[in-house]
């Protein structure tokens, strides 16, 4: 399914017409620009919408986890979103998130260095450029309420919760929730019917 076309109802709700904008323009441009450019130049552009969408697509996977009561302290606390390996994703995430909330919670976007704590975080991105260090950083984080959020091959078979793919020029993602036994955070049934394949993980 196109996520962006078929299906936008869930997805897109609440969004303003900059962020609609950039989910629908920006995943066909991934395609665009590798076919129009230069050999440099296309990679680069693709990079850069890529990462605008997968920022856009972060945000708006808050909305649809539920966390435990105690991962909050407050009932104003932000849920906080730590990005590792992919400044340039940081950066279109930072602006994305600016004045907007999830839940009626503000979100903080925090910027990790390799070994770097993942404590006090509800939302966790890897980037591919630190995949070799992708299956310490998943076992750390596993038995947390912490949704992690990679784009590696292996990315699910290591632990990752949800994983973006890129198909056809678009930005689609795959879901392995976690076993419902563990009750650290549940993923609402809307996200799982809109990923391109649910991959079940037991306990």
């Amino acid at each position: 399914m196109d996520l962006l076309s078929k299906r936008p109802g869930w997805i897109l709700a609440g969004l303003d017409r900059r962020l609609v904008a950039v989910l629908r323009a920006c995943a066909l441009s991934i395609g665009i620009a590798a076919g129009i450019a230069g050999p440099c130049l296309a990679q680069t552009d693709a990079q850069v919408d890529e990462y605008r969408v997968k920022a856009a697509f972060l945000y708006k996977f808050g909305s649809y986890i539920e966390w435990p009561s105690g991962s909050f302290a407050r009932a104003d606390s932000p849920v906080t979103i730590g990005v590792m390996g992919a400044e340039a994703l940081a950066d279109e995430l930072g602006q994305i998130v600016a004045g907007r909330n999830v839940n009626g919670r503000p979100v903080l976007v925090r910027r990790l260095r390799p070994g770097d704590p993942i404590v006090g975080l509800h939302v966790l991105f890897i980037g591919r450029s630190d995949s070799g260090r992708l299956a310490g950083i998943l076992a750390a984080a596993r038995g947390q309420a912490l949704l992690t959020v990679t784009e590696s091959e292996e990315g699910l078979e290591l632990g990752s919760m949800i994983n973006f793919v890129v198909v056809e020029d678009k930005v689609r993602f795959d879901i392995a929730p976690p076993p419902s036994e563990s009750s650290n955070l549940k993923i609402s049934a809307r996200l799982l019917g809109v990923a391109r394949k649910v991959v079940s993980k037991s306990s």
